[in-house]
């Protein structure tokens, strides 16, 4: 049937037959089949029936091999292997690239289904669901909590996610951008009958973009930049927050409006976004004063682009005449001020204000961002001081409409547009800066010895230096000197605090509000960044500009972070600086570098530990708690459903509301379509609420059994993780064989360095990378290593225990989401797969000692949770992710074996520039197939 021919087919089918409950997976069936279909097409014209006929072949012989057991799923995999094994490099890159695209299309059907069960429920009027915004607020209605206790938390909280750039985005803006074009097709087609005419131009439009898609390059010629990098987190301003978030706090005051059944207001503006691209410098040579520059000037061009986009428009709408109005004098006196001469608009003078609010944007936009006007302003006015001066006018706008009973006018763009200025102000997304503390200290010590105060800061214990930045701190002198040569690292770190200072005077201090600090071990930590803001003005004796937000990464780090943050407390200066910022401190916990440190089970733990002690150390201080989370896209660095994992913090730890990262792939899976988007900031926001104002765990008695059962699991875990990692001497080689890590470090996909040191050591590599690796080879192994050897050892002890853990799986949320987060990694790991990556391995006897020990650990992980959590098997609980797992498997299978085979040739000198772009193909491809790997 022709493409068009189909579609028309299928919309008549929809209007004849609408699916039963049990067919609504069926249209992304159809989506999926379709979009594999019209990639077909273009394989078939791209690259010849014959070569089209060899990928048929291929995806066959992987679905038989993924449905088959035992001789027969053998014989496919040799089968497999037959087909694969002798292709020349041309033809391995069209087969690879052919699968890593119906990975893409598979996820894009996944994607726009996800919105339309979502349409579904709504139109069939079902009751909210959890993640809903409207169910949290239900549920803190029942839990008798008042509208004036919801007032409160949103009155002081902070919701907030925050951008990074990791060497796990992988994907490039073009191909994102042709990709959402699709998304918007498919649902255009979902949401409207076609008529014949329309069908045929869709499958046109459909098939000129998987062409596009085609031909269109996966992989970048060159390494990406810092600027490369701010500009493609800029991109998801454009996609979805610029629009979605003020619509988000439309549906949320409603929302609040009618479950407490009170007057709609106005809430504060609690749900911001953050930034660490073009501020992190954290073992990043390339972030400087000159990145942190064009970061705010870029973010500051998006929004400006979008405000005089946004009054343009509205000046287009608000066409009432004083013939028929009685405006406002506050109204009449900001057109005056216009000096709009156009005869035209002579008896419009909301459109003549608006002339005037026009001129004076575009006039700051000059002065803020490098962005040119899309239209010239009609008159030179002079630029707004604040976002708040902005802000203003619009209510005065406003303000005017309801005046004279034209109030529903402001809902369409103008309610939007102040909501907008409310969240993202002049600056759009608040910019961290962010260092390792090793690097303050050594800048510290060289402008403390210049200044001869002291000659070997690094060699004074801790407790004497302590004393001496108090005394620094209390002293109104500055330590640099204008008339002294520093070293380059000095240059730039005080460099990059000017920058941050400008910014403050400029944008205002929300523009850049926290300074954290890696590796953060202990008081002077603290202190040594706050005797560097001081030398740029952000620091004075008794009150800081900026938080100061340490960050706690290593299990040994989060043991002692409560005596540690105790200790800084204790301190009158550090308790005054706190006191400046509104008694509010804020803590960074680090999930990717803790789970490296002590594995998965260990790093959750602790961190769970952590927040505990930070809770009690901070209380008995009278200072308020807000916990920013330092979460990756995969397990192993923290990832898992936000909505869940929010909820599984201990009581007390989410009062203050929260931050935390969005990394690598999760960033455009989560992001890039606007609908999936609000739904995520949604779940994000619903999830918050329901943890700060209810107690979500409900342990009482059951606590401490609880604590101690996971107190003896995590000793357990962390002994057998560090056991095979850091303890078998021929780990680390073993590693570096069996898993692409070198060649992800050669793919050029981030701007930072894939270790912190020359070093091959694994405690020198970076734990993104570390993690990315055992995605590639599918072994996931930080996401599950040692919980199998924790339970086997505790049951030892406590031989009626599994009821027990049955017990805590079924009434902790805490246990409840790590062992779901685990379900998920087990789901997605192959032993199959990942022994074909061992045999890269040169060793033959080290490469069967580690493998047959990581076997053994996944069998007694396996049969362990799927004891404790009742499960016949995984993702039993979970049917959508099997489906989508299931799916997808048999397509990402022949990426593997060529990955392997294209290693295999590669490291036996193959090192031709389109091996390589083999391989890197393969990266992308699995990347995006496992969606979460980043």
């Amino acid at each position: 049937m022709h493409d068009a021919a189909a579609v028309e087919e299928h919309d008549r089918a929809r209007l004849v037959n609408a699916p039963s409950p049990i067919d609504k997976d069926l249209p992304l069936k159809e989506d999926t089949r379709l979009l594999g279909r019209m990639l077909g097409d273009v394989l078939r014209a791209q690259i010849g029936e014959a070569g089209f006929d060899r990928i048929e072949a291929i995806r066959q012989t992987a679905i038989r091999f993924r449905r088959s057991t035992g001789d027969d799923a053998e014989r496919s995999r040799n089968a497999l292997a037959e087909l694969l094994n002798p292709l020349p490099i041309a033809a391995v890159l069209e087969v690879v690239r052919a699968f890593s695209y119906f990975s893409h299309l598979a996820n894009i059907a996944e994607d726009v289904h996800q919105n339309r069960r979502r349409r579904a429920h709504a139109l069939a009027g079902s009751p909210p669901r959890r993640g809903d915004i409207a169910d949290a607020l239900l549920r803190i209605a029942e839990a008798g909590v008042e509208s004036t206790t919801l007032q409160r938390w949103l009155d002081e909280a902070v919701v907030s996610p925050v951008l990074t750039a990791h060497p796990t985005e992988v994907q490039r803006k073009s191909i994102l951008d042709v990709e959402r074009e699709i998304a918007r097709l498919l649902t255009w087609r979902d949401r409207t009958v076609l008529t014949p005419e329309e069908a045929s131009s869709f499958a046109v439009r459909l098939a000129a973009s998987i062409l596009e898609l085609w031909q269109t390059a996966m992989l970048r010629l060159s390494r990406l930049q810092v600027k490369d990098e701010i500009d493609n987190g800029l991109a998801y301003y454009r996609y979805t927050f610029l629009e979605e978030i003020p619509y988000l706090y439309s549906a949320f005051e409603a929302s609040v409006a009618a479950q407490f059944g009170i007057a709609r207001e106005r809430v504060p503006a609690f749900l911001r976004m953050g930034s660490w691209i073009g501020g992190d410098r954290d073992g990043n040579p390339f972030v400087g004063a000159d990145t942190l520059t064009y970061a705010i000037r870029a973010q500051a061009g998006v929004l400006f682009a979008h405000y005089l986009d946004e009054v343009h428009r509205l000046g287009g709408e608000l066409s009432l005449s004083t013939r028929l109005i009685t405006p406002s004098a506050a109204l009449l006196a900001l057109a005056a001020t216009a000096h709009d001469t156009n005869p035209h608009r002579q008896d419009e003078p909301y459109r003549q204000a608006l002339v005037g609010v026009y001129a004076r944007l575009a006039a700051t936009a000059r002065e803020l961002s490098d962005l040119p006007p899309a239209r010239v302003a009609t008159a030179d006015a002079a630029r707004y001081d604040t976002a708040q001066a902005f802000r203003a006018d619009l209510e005065t706008i406003a303000a005017s409409l309801a005046r004279h009973g034209a109030a529903p006018l402001s809902a369409r763009r103008l309610d939007p547009l102040q909501r907008a200025v409310d969240v993202f102000g002049f600056h759009l997304a608040a910019l961290d800066l962010r260092q390792n503390s090793d690097v303050h200290e050594e800048v510290v010590g060289e402008l403390l010895a210049r200044a001869r105060v002291a000659d070997d800061y690094s060699a004074m214990q801790e407790e004497d230096r302590v004393a001496l930045l108090v005394r620094e701190l209390a002293s109104p002198r500055p330590l640099h000197s204008a008339w002294i040569d520093y070293s380059a690292q000095v240059g730039s770190e005080l460099a990059v605090l000017r920058v941050a200072a400008d910014v403050h005077a400029r944008y205002g201090a929300a523009a850049l509000p926290n300074y954290v600090i890696s590796k953060c071990q202990s008081v002077s930590d603290l202190l040594e960044v706050a005797v560097l803001l001081k030398e740029v003005g952000l620091a004075h004796q008794r009150s800081l500009a900026v938080d100061i937000v340490p960050l706690f990464e290593t299990i040994h780090d989060l043991d002692r972070c409560g005596a540690t943050m105790r200790a800084a407390l204790a301190l009158p200066l550090y308790r005054a600086f706190v006191a400046s910022r509104g008694d509010w401190q804020e803590i960074m916990l680090g999930y990717s570098d803790s789970n490296k440190d002590g594995g998965y089970l260990t790093s959750s733990w602790a961190i769970y530990r952590a927040e505990r002690s930070l809770v009690e150390a901070t209380a008995a201080h009278a200072v308020r708690l807000r916990l920013f989370h330092g979460r990756g896209g995969t397990v192993g660095r923290g990832g898992g459903p936000s909505y869940d994992a929010i909820l599984a913090q201990p009581a007390g730890s989410v009062t203050g509301g929260l931050r935390l990262t969005e990394q690598g792939e999760i960033i455009a899976s989560k992001y890039s379509d606007p609908e999936v988007g609000r739904r995520n900031l949604e779940a994000l926001v619903a999830a918050t609420l329901e943890a700060s104002l209810l107690d979500a765990e409900r342990l009482g008695e059951s606590a401490q059994r609880y604590f101690a059962v996971l107190d003896a699991l995590s000793a357990h875990a962390y002994r057998a993780y560090r056991a095979l990692v850091y303890e078998t001497p021929q780990f680390a080689a073993y590693f570096r064989a069996s898993t692409p890590i070198a060649e992800i470090v050669e793919l050029n996909i981030g701007s930072r360095p894939a270790s912190r040191t020359a070093s091959s050591r694994i405690e020198d590599l970076r734990a993104i990378p570390w993690v990315f690796s055992f995605g590639q080879c599918r072994l996931m192994l930080p996401g599950w290593y040692g919980f199998g050897s924790a339970v086997d050892a505790w049951l030892a002890t406590a031989p009626d225990g599994l009821e027990l853990l049955a017990d805590m799986h079924e009434r902790w949320p805490f246990f409840r989401a790590t062992l779901s987060n685990m379900g998920m990694v087990l789901a997605k790991t192959d032993l199959a797969i990942a022994s074909r990556y061992a045999e890269l391995v040169p060793d033959v006897e080290v490469r069967h000692a580690i493998f047959a020990r990581i076997r053994e650990e996944h069998a007694l992980t396996l049969r362990h949770f799927l004891a404790i959590t009742r499960q016949a098997a995984l993702l039993e609980d979970n049917p959508t992710l099997a489906r989508s797992i299931r799916n997808r498997f048999p397509y990402l299978d022949p990426l593997n074996h060529l990955q392997i085979e294209l290693l295999r040739r590669y490291r036996a000198g193959a090192t031709d520039v389109r091996t390589q772009r083999a391989i890197h193909l393969t990266i992308n491809g699995l990347a995006a197939g496992l969606r979460n790997s980043g």
